[in-house]
């Protein structure tokens, strides 16, 4: 009788193994390691009774990683703190030392671990600290506090121990999988073979625009520019300078829009001295200065049609001439103009000439906005950060991998440009909260504190509809992610980094 009691015993810890097992193999169909790591650590706590759990991921090629390769369940921020102070010093670096499980019935009491600052500072009991996979070990899983009284029993380690053998092979083909999306580099072969001083991204977007640019960066013909505001097309024409035969030339800007319409003839030609009241001596104009060099003409479909028909005639026969002057001045300069307008419309309502428009777009380049190139936001955000940190004299901050995921799932309808402003002044705000990680409440204070009346601006409107349409169907989902995606039409991954990036928790 006591013998089949045994077995039936054994038989049971087969099967619980087994359904660990399997259900970890069915976790790791997932393509993405995050929400992989998050749910398979809630697996393993449930299964090995534990309240609390932390995975982290011991990697060479994580170094460089936009974010670290960890997972907390149960802790609060303040608890994950300490148990990361562990990671190098106490009960996690040793069993990466070793390869062999820790076990603990209380830390506090255990001469190996209760003389350590982290384990007196956490109130640390009981312990089950077993590694990932081994020769060396992939990572670590640390589960701590046990849901029944007692400390973690031998079938429990067991378990652990069993779930980090099978995890180990499953997170070596997505950190496989992870280290080739991160590799692909689409603009990588354009680096190699061009200047691209200060193009931050990755994406094929970009890389296909940066390809378009190198086509005609050698050749003196004009170039058109297309892009909404704040895409870079003042970059991406700098760069068609910079690789060009006038790259020892000047680089001369012009915005049109921001000129007034009676001084634009003078700014872009130049004027005789008494053309004009003020003019109290000879006035040189921007198609003077980039001599020998580049003139972008930003923002050309808000240039007057008057002088539109000057910048026609400069296009066609090399000439212009200075306002109030008859003597033709001869122009060796190339132009490249750049619009955030549909020309194509304004010449249907007779604000643009038709053919200049022809003349302009010889070789027309789209820049793509960045809902086109999200891959790039994250890499983007970083260089800004530490940007302003280094332009107003702020101590370093970091974007947390909160933050980044936040950043990654706004619409930026202001584009690069707006990502800017907001990450600087996300980087100020923590600067003046004396912390050194920028958190998604430096980014969006309006999403962490809403004002009741506050009048929204359109991206503001989006995420706070966003987040309360995701809020609305966890609940009524009971936080069934998979079923939340499915009503959403939206992948399960996606609606994890939603859920992180605003912030969500099960009690609000």
């Amino acid at each position: 009788m006591s013998a089949a009691r045994i077995d039936d015993t054994d038989l049971r810890q087969l099967q619980r193994e087994y359904a660990l097992a399997l259900r970890l193999l069915e976790l790791g169909q997932q393509r993405d390691l995050e929400p992989f790591l998050r749910e398979a650590l809630v697996l393993v706590v449930d299964a090995v009774g534990a309240r609390q759990g932390y995975l982290e991921l011991e990697h060479d090629d994580l170094a460089a990683a936009t974010a670290p390769w960890w997972m907390a369940h149960g802790f609060t921020d303040e608890q994950v703190s300490t148990v990361r102070a562990a990671v190098s010093r106490g009960i996690i670096a040793e069993s990466l030392a070793t390869g062999r499980t820790v076990s603990t019935a209380s830390a506090l009491l255990d001469p190996r671990f209760s003389a350590r600052d982290s384990v007196r500072l956490g109130q640390i009991e009981g312990v089950l600290c077993t590694p990932i996979g081994c020769d060396p070990p992939r990572g670590v899983l640390y589960l701590q506090g046990r849901s029944e009284p007692g400390p973690f029993v031998d079938e429990e380690q067991r378990r652990a121990e069993s779930f980090a053998r099978h995890l180990a092979p499953l997170v070596d083909r997505l950190l496989l999988e992870y280290r080739q999306r991160e590799q692909a580099d689409a603009t990588a072969p354009l680096r190699a073979t061009l200047r691209l001083d200060g193009m931050i991204g990755r994406s094929a977007a970009l890389a296909a625009a940066v390809r378009q640019a190198a086509l005609v960066a050698p050749l003196d013909v004009n170039v058109l520019i297309t892009g909404e505001t704040g895409t870079g097309k003042s970059q991406l024409a700098r760069i068609i300078h910079d690789n060009g035969p006038r790259a020892s030339g000047p680089f001369i800007e012009i915005n049109c829009a921001a000129i007034p319409e009676n001084l634009v003839e003078s700014e872009l030609f130049g004027a005789k001295a008494g053309a004009f009241t003020g003019a109290t001596g000879p006035i040189e104009g921007k198609v003077t200065a980039a001599e020998h060099g580049t003139l972008l003409l930003d923002e050309i479909g808000d240039l007057p049609l008057i002088a539109q028909a000057k910048l026609l005639q400069l296009l066609q026969s090399k000439t212009y001439y200075p306002l109030g002057s008859s003597a033709p001045r001869i122009a060796d300069v190339r132009v490249i103009a750049a619009t955030n307008h549909e020309l194509g419309a304004l010449v249907a309502e007779k604000r643009f000439r038709e053919d200049l428009l022809f003349r302009l777009q010889v070789l027309p380049i789209r820049m793509p906005s960045l809902v086109e190139r999200r891959e790039d936001v994250g890499l983007l955000a970083k260089h800004f950060a530490a940007a302003a940190c280094a332009t107003h004299r702020l101590p370093r901050a970091v974007l947390s991998p909160g933050a980044l995921r936040a950043l990654e799932m706004a619409p930026w309808p202001g584009n690069v440009r707006q990502l800017e402003n907001f990450v600087q002044a996300a980087a100020i705000r923590a600067a003046g909260e004396r912390v050194e990680q920028i958190e998604p409440a430096h980014v969006f204070p309006e999403t962490a504190a809403p004002a009741a009346n506050a009048s929204l601006t359109f991206q503001e409107a989006t995420r706070r509809f966003q987040r309360d349409l995701l809020m609305s169907v966890l609940e009524e989902t009971q936080w069934n992610v998979l079923e939340t995606a499915r009503r959403l039409e939206l992948a399960r991954s996606h609606v994890y980094n939603l859920i992180r990036a605003f912030g969500l928790s099960r009690h609000g």
